[in-house]
């Protein structure tokens, strides 16, 4: 990937959104929510404190995660959409 985010900045790749209900019914396009889980794919160096210290951030590569539906912008590389948000957008991690 040729995007590496600065500081406290994560890029997300968001989950597939489903596309059928839990009764088997097909949902259009047009009617499918924003998925507010992905995984972390570039993580920066970490947010510059007041102090001038670097604190790591709590992310990793890998990292499956839970974020705001409106949270982060969107980009797109390589024909591939992608979310860079800060660290503080994201609520979670999931295990």
């Amino acid at each position: 990937m040729n995007l590496r985010p600065l500081h406290d900045r994560v890029v997300v790749r968001r989950k597939e959104e489903e596309r059928t209900s839990a009764g088997g019914i097909l949902i259009p396009d047009t009617a499918t929510e924003k998925p507010i889980e992905g995984e972390v794919i570039a993580v920066g160096n970490g947010k510059l404190l007041d102090n001038g210290d670097i604190r790591r951030l709590d992310v990793k590569v890998g990292d499956r995660v839970l974020f705001g539906k409106y949270s982060g912008t969107e980009v797109k590389l390589s024909e591939e959409k992608l979310l860079v948000m800060r660290e503080d957008d994201i609520m979670g991690v999931i295990e």
